[in-house]
């Protein structure tokens, strides 16, 4: 006769079930905002190790906040930049120009002229102030928040607005999703809808760049949410490993479309505090003080040209409107957010310390918005000459068969030539 199977271990007794925590954010829809469990430290306070520091003196940091900007509009403390006030205001201009680039595209996504846009309005400071820090040849394999470093970088407006519409200008052919950019030769690697892929791009870029002996730097964003993808963690370790010269942003901006930055692990550390697990250098900036974030972006930048591996660093910020043009935020948070978020919105702390350092005025900053929004509204127009989204004005039809091959296989050439035939026989008025 078989015998059952023999239990081994402790009996369970009288021990209580176990419970799944499962994170909630704050608030929601109709709540009173109360951001008092913010630990927000007062500018100028934390210490600027040297850049060629062990990691291990920057770990404090990942749980503090470097701050720049006091609440008197004053630059202070050992990470203030020193930026001259010409600087100053072209970072101004360029945050500007990026907002009012974002509010044009929103206007025109809802008059049907594109099919999707997403705004950076509120972490305009994080790609502006990185891309004035790095090198102009360094890459940057971006997430699709960072329109402001291919603005800052002198891409033509005219081009971002053709690639938005995929009008018969549109450099990317229709291939990509509306502001899903590509520009080789502004050093702006293609961005990817699938997230957090351009974490290990950006450190397998870097690697290749240290064994060709080049002088050239990675960096790479990605929001807190996507650090929770396995990607993140993978590009962490063979960054870590191969000491790789890049660095790694962590843009914090409290929402993953409607999941909260607890879901991604915030409750339980800082996202910044992940590198002191792989023994890499590791900052918390301030998101919304550009001087704070262009004074990180440097010193990690000029880490990873000495040799010294790889940063990572956290933009504690918010994303003040919806997740794109598909979102409705009310729906999942209080709209008292945004509006009460402790950090302020990067363009006016920076108008505001230009006036205090009596560099800027009231008057100044409104005719800069008004020749910002002609600007805008003129590259626009241009660009719908080219046509927009339903116009008919698209690239020729052939082209959808090219740029795969060097040669065309020849099955694929029948294919294209038989598809261009019907395409004549259905529509004989249709021309190229």
């Amino acid at each position: 006769m078989a015998e059952g199977p023999v239990r081994t271990g402790k009996l369970r007794g009288n021990l209580p079930q176990l419970e799944l925590y499962v994170p909630e954010p704050r608030y929601r829809p109709g709540d009173t905002v109360d951001y008092t469990h913010l630990e927000i430290p007062e500018p100028g306070l934390l210490a600027r190790p040297d850049e060629a520091c062990e990691a291990s003196e920057t770990w404090p940091l990942t749980l503090d906040m470097i701050r720049v900007l006091g609440d008197d509009d004053r630059a202070v403390g050992p990470w203030n930049p020193g930026l001259d006030p010409e600087t100053l205001r072209r970072m101004l201009a360029t945050m500007a120009l990026t907002r009012a680039f974002d509010d044009r595209m929103y206007r025109g996504q809802r008059q049907g002229k594109t099919s999707f846009y997403m705004k950076s309005t509120g972490e305009e400071a994080i790609s502006i102030a990185c891309a004035h820090a790095l090198a102009a040849d360094d890459m940057v394999f971006p997430s699709y928040r960072q329109q402001g470093v291919l603005i800052a970088r002198g891409y033509p407006l005219v081009e971002m607005v053709n690639q938005i519409y995929s009008n018969r200008a549109d450099p990317l052919k229709g291939r990509q999703l509306p502001i899903m950019y590509s520009a080789k030769d502004y050093g702006f690697f293609s961005i990817s809808g699938n997230l957090a892929t351009q974490f290990p791009q950006a450190v397998g870029w870097a690697m290749a760049s240290a064994i060709k002996g080049d002088t050239r730097i990675a960096t790479s964003f990605v929001g807190e949410g996507s650090s929770a993808e396995g990607d993140f963690h993978a590009a962490m370790t063979f960054a870590a490993v191969y000491n790789a010269p890049v660095v790694l942003n962590v843009v914090n901006n409290q929402w993953a479309i409607s999941s909260f930055s607890g879901f991604a692990g915030a409750e339980r550390t800082t996202f910044a505090a992940r590198a002191a697990g792989y023994g890499i250098a590791g900052l918390r900036v301030d998101g919304n003080d550009i001087l704070a974030v262009y004074a990180a972006m440097e010193w990690a930048a000029n880490r990873a040209r000495a040799g010294k591996g790889p940063t990572l660093i956290e933009h504690f910020t918010y994303r003040a409107e919806g997740h794109s043009t598909s979102d409705d935020p009310s729906a999942y948070r209080s709209a008292r957010e945004a509006e009460d978020w402790p950090l302020g919105d990067p363009i006016m702390r920076l108008k505001k310390h230009l006036v205090a350092l009596g560099e800027w005025s009231e008057e100044q900053h409104e005719a800069m918005d008004r020749d910002l929004a002609e600007q805008v509204k003129a590259a626009t127009k241009e660009a719908e000459k080219n046509g927009i989204l339903g116009h008919g004005l698209h690239h020729p039809f052939h082209t959808m068969f090219e740029d795969v091959f060097e040669e065309l296989p020849w099955h694929l050439q029948e294919q294209a030539e038989q598809a261009i035939r019907e395409r004549q026989t259905k529509w004989p008025e249709w021309k190229e």
